[in-house]
């Protein structure tokens, strides 16, 4: 398989352009920090060509259709045969965590204003007097209360008064707000209050962004579902204004089709959707990466395995059971609460350019802080001045000493080893090899240690799971991570540093919809909940109309949220069918996850429905790629041997560096090797063996 990786207009390895073909073709994008990532997969052949440019952080607009432009020319591909445009994101995320969204408003129940602020009476550090909670994003002069009341069944128990709403748009709008959320009490039950709210304020202020907590998160718990409703708004403009742009642009160069946004969960909305939904955007590009895993790796014959995305600042990890990602419905997005379905993304600080440190008590501390890509590792010789994890990899020679990205970045070892020597080895009296195995055992202690939090913490046992490596550096530490964590199998896909912008290509047309019940479990409820899935399933087809999604591409996954009565969280139970007569089967499912997830179950006790979920799912093409035909023999693949530092038992082994692309199919690479490719290295230990797999994966067993 050819493979194809530019950087700006300089292409590397085979640059040959491709010869004209009359396929579709269809284009995953993934927009990181420093590189903005595509995957484009010939939707007849199945074979993928892999393209990278630097990003436009100011709009990270111009970088995708900058990069769309160069596709079409240098593989002459005409505009007209691209089927498909998949864009995964993190640009709402980014304007999140640095504030940098609008001027936002609230209308709220009369007695709820500070709910915001109030939060809940968790704390992420009980004891940490200098932890602050983030301010909110609403200013308290901007938060403004109505009369109007629904109760908790969604009866009418104080009419909204429309004048004193009226006075109450007239000052936020002398605040110059661009947006505004609307959250009113109960409004899951009965949204009558909040609809006409809503269609007050657009008359009224036709140009604010306007967000209503029924339509965003149509859920209980007041104060998860106002921030999330607040993130909405407050991403809202800059988000449609993005969107709007993103579109007029790929049209611009001959493009019919327009973008798919990736969300949380995986799936994909259209771009109308997402303008009115953005902040369940939030960690697409990574959620893009756990479900494109999912879908190789199942084709490889792991459906079981956590994934283990290394970048430049931070570790993500997920679990995967039976090929399906592990899902949450409540996290956090820069301290403010987000309760949405989303994959289960566990993030720490560890990463490339994560900087090692020695701190008073004398210990090797390793992250979060991170060098980032400006100044970076002292080795890139931007004016890095702090030792991080890439250059205890360069000083091990575990990463090239000389270049990196096939021989155009040169690499300055020597300023890597004194640094690594005068803030860590000298500080601990050790020798500089022994400081720097020391930062990468550290790093790999954490990242262990985010591993068992997805995986033995949850019950699962990770001797029967496999590792997925990805990231331009999960593949040169997974070797290490999972001797520290007890995986037995680790998987390298091809290219990892584009495996987020391949998992957009992976992907679903998929959009989550909820109905909350409240209820104990009786053969009366039951049957309400039957006809509330029902009443969805009906809503999910007619949304899946409105993307355009056929008929038999269509499908609904149904789920139950409950607990015993008297607990205060609920799990989640899948439904096979709607059934009137299915509450037994219910029970004895219930009964089932709330063993496999505390360890025990009470059949005497009532069981307590709280709400009734569906995923309706409108699935695309997918191909994992074209047959692999790899290299004719290991000899010809072997480009190097250099010394190479694997611990104080081994110490420095003359060890074979491999081009991956011309490793053969099915042949036993030895550790200790180092196999390299354009945006990654893997290591392979003493007592490891690597092969390539049918689907060009690099599969490694202890």
């Amino acid at each position: 398989m050819r493979l194809h990786l530019l950087c700006g207009r300089m292409a590397v390895g085979n640059d040959r352009a491709r010869e004209k073909a009359s396929e579709m073709f269809r284009i995953g994008v993934d927009v990181g920090g420093t590189f903005t990532d595509f995957t484009i997969s010939n939707a007849v052949s199945g074979e993928n060509l892999y393209f990278k440019l630097p990003s436009t952080p100011a709009d990270p607009s111009d970088a995708i259709v900058d990069g769309i432009s160069q596709i079409l020319t240098i593989f002459d591909i005409s505009a007209k045969d691209i089927a498909y445009i998949g864009h995964g994101t993190t640009v709402a995320t980014n304007m999140i965590i640095e504030r940098r969204g609008v001027p936002t408003g609230l209308i709220t129940t009369k007695g709820f204003r500070d709910v915001l602020a109030i939060g809940r009476q968790t704390r992420p550090a009980l004891y940490d007097s200098a932890v602050r909670k983030p301010e909110p994003l609403v200013d308290r002069y901007r938060r403004l209360e109505v009369g109007e009341r629904m109760t908790a069944q969604g009866e009418c128990l104080a009419p909204l008064d429309e004048r004193e709403l009226d006075a109450i748009i007239s000052e936020l709008a002398s605040t110059g707000i661009e947006a505004l959320a609307i959250s009113f009490l109960h409004s899951y039950r009965n949204p009558e209050h909040e609809e006409v709210a809503a269609r007050l304020v657009r008359e009224k202020l036709p140009g604010v962004y306007v967000s209503v907590s029924s339509n965003v998160l149509p859920e209980f718990r007041e104060f998860e579902r106002t921030s999330t409703t607040v993130l909405n708004s407050y991403v809202g403009p800059k988000m449609e204004a993005y969107f709007d742009r993103l579109k007029r642009k790929i049209a611009e160069i001959g493009i019919g089709s327009a973008p798919m946004i990736v969300h949380s969960n995986g799936g994909l909305l259209s771009i109308e959707t997402a303008k009115r939904l953005p902040v369940t955007t939030c960690l697409s590009g990574p959620a893009a990466g756990v479900i494109g895993a999912a879908v190789v790796s199942t084709a490889a014959g792991f459906p079981n395995l956590v994934t283990f995305d290394v970048g430049g600042t931070s570790t993500d990890v997920s679990l995967i059971v039976d090929g399906k990602p592990k899902l949450t419905s409540s996290r956090e997005v820069a301290g403010y609460p987000v309760k949405l379905p989303m994959i289960d993304i566990h993030v720490i600080g560890a990463g490339g350019g994560s900087i090692a440190q020695v701190d008073a008590a004398k210990s090797l501390k390793v992250g979060p802080r991170s060098a980032g890509a400006q100044p970076g590792p002292v080795a890139y010789g931007r004016g890095g001045t702090e030792p991080t994890i890439t250059d205890a990899n360069i000083c091990l020679n575990r990463l090239n000493p000389v270049a990196l990205l096939d021989g155009r970045m040169p690499i300055d070892r020597a300023a890597a080893l004194a640094a690594i020597e005068e803030k860590v080895a000298r500080p601990l009296g050790l020798s500089v090899e022994e400081a720097a195995y020391g930062i990468i055992q550290v790093a790999a202690a954490n990242m262990s240690r985010a591993i068992r939090a997805v995986t033995t913490e949850q019950g699962y046992d990770l001797a029967r799971i496999a590792l997925f490596a990805f990231g331009g550096a999960g593949p040169l530490h997974a070797a290490e991570v999972a001797r520290e964590a007890g995986v037995e199998q680790i998987i390298v896909p091809q290219e990892p540093g584009t495996m987020c912008a391949r998992g957009v290509l992976l992907s679903d047309v998929s959009l989550s919809f909820v109905r909350m019940q409240l209820a104990p479990v009786t053969p009366d409820s039951w049957r309400k909940a039957c006809e509330a899935m029902r009443d969805m399933v009906t809503e999910g087809d007619q949304w899946l109309a409105s993307e355009n999604v056929a008929s038999e591409a269509r499908g609904f996954e149904l789920s139950i949220d409950a607990h015993y009565l008297g607990q205060s969280h609920e799990i989640r139970v899948e439904v096979a069918s709607i059934d009137d007569d299915g509450l037994n089967a219910f029970l004895r499912a219930f009964g089932a996850v709330h063993q496999a997830t505390y360890g025990y179950e009470n059949p005497d006790q009532q069981v307590f429905i709280v709400s009734c979920r569906l995923r309706a799912v409108g699935q695309v093409p997918k191909s994992v790629g074209a047959a692999y035909a790899g290299g004719p023999s290991i000899v010809e693949a072997k480009t190097d041997s250099r010394n190479v530092y694997f611990g104080p038992q081994d110490g420095w082994l003359d060890t074979p560096v491999y081009r991956r692309s011309a490793l053969p199919v099915g042949e036993t690479v030895s550790g200790p090797a180092i196999i390299d490719e354009m945006s990654s290295t893997t290591v392979v230990l003493a007592g490891q063996r690597a092969v390539i797999d049918g689907f060009g994966n690099i599969i490694i067993s202890n």
